[in-house]
């Protein structure tokens, strides 16, 4: 069976239940709430069809259910032997840069070879933040696909403080994203709240303040080449997907972004020689075009400000090195 799924089948001496209430006596860390609400996304199904919360189990129904954030897997996170690119350590703080291809933490899909895999090799005891057990060490992520700083707090007293810090939206986070089209404004902000869309969980998208979360992005371009700008985005906020769903409700997705339409051609003319040459972009890149660049916050223990930065990624400079030959060069360029 997929990883990602976790069967029960009923047991054919089982009494006819509402399967929200069955389910809650299979498995006690979860609320009957969470429950229902994973059932009507239909990520749990009996006999592989959606269902109600109200559906009434029978003996040898099978109910398989998607391992979400609704439901972390019950496993041990083991230590894996995987190397870390470390920036900066002391006693108090680790500042990792992440590589594009690295999940931050297990989950769906992805149960190893994560950050958190690699922290717990390297570092035995690390605390965890109250409700995020299992993500030790951890103040904040990155998604898959995108490279770039993490710090990690390696003390109670470290992970708190970082803690606060984020929760105060006093941490100075700086992005590099390479996104479609010739954004107009030279900067800008994006002020609009986000939530989940109900038709594809794995994304977010803007919605009305009541809806969702306030989302802030600040940007300004670096670069413009053609059919693509360069930009420089800090976050006010920091929620999940942020950059990536305010560049695509901005109409200027991130290059290469199969989550939120930048993996597709959305600039350029139709000739044969430019699509051969944004496919081979892609080929180089496979993932969004988006790089934590730096990453600044008062030091836990020291009480003093630092900052921290890191190079482009060898791909993410070879396309953009790409994209510059082709603007200078090309008579079409906007």
């Amino acid at each position: 069976m997929n990883d990602s799924l976790q069967q029960i089948i009923v047991d054919p001496k089982q009494s006819s239940q509402r399967i929200d209430k069955f389910l809650i006596s299979k498995l006690p860390d979860t609320t009957r709430t969470t429950v229902q609400t994973t059932i009507k996304q239909g990520d749990i199904t009996v006999n592989e069809a959606p269902v109600k919360p109200s559906y009434l189990i029978k003996p040898h129904d099978r109910i398989n259910i998607k391992l979400t954030d609704h439901f972390a897997k019950k496993i041990d996170i083991l230590p894996e032997n995987i190397d870390l690119n470390i920036v900066y350590e002391d006693s108090a703080i680790v500042v990792v840069n992440k590589s594009a291809s690295m999940v931050v933490h297990p989950a769906c899909d992805n149960w190893h070879g994560t950050l958190v895999n690699a922290l717990l090799y390297h570092y035995q005891k690390l605390p965890s933040l109250a409700g995020n057990e299992n993500r030790p060490g951890l103040v904040h992520r990155i998604d898959k696909g995108t490279s770039g700083l993490l710090v990690i707090g390696k003390t109670k007293k470290s992970l708190d403080r970082l803690s606060k810090q984020f929760m105060h939206h006093s941490i100075e986070r700086k992005y590099l994203a390479l996104v479609w089209g010739n954004v107009e404004s030279s900067t800008g902000t994006i002020d609009m709240p986000l939530k989940r869309s109900a038709k594809d969980r794995r994304i977010v998208e803007v919605c009305k303040a009541e809806e969702g979360k306030r989302a802030i992005t600040h940007y300004h371009v670096l670069e413009r080449l053609g059919y693509v700008t360069l930009l420089a985005c800090r976050l006010e906020t920091g929620r999940t997907h942020q950059i990536r769903a305010h560049m695509k409700y901005l109409g200027h997705p991130i290059f290469g972004d199969t989550r939120y339409g930048g993996d597709q051609i959305l600039k350029g003319p139709v000739f044969s020689k430019y699509r051969k040459f944004v496919y081979n972009c892609f080929k180089i890149l496979p993932h969004q075009a988006l790089h934590a660049e730096s990453l600044g916050f008062i030091h836990p223990n020291s009480q003093q400000n630092v900052h921290f930065q890191a190079a482009l990624p060898s791909a993410f400079q070879e396309v953009l090195n790409k994209w510059k030959r082709y603007s200078a060069n090309s008579q079409e360029a906007i």
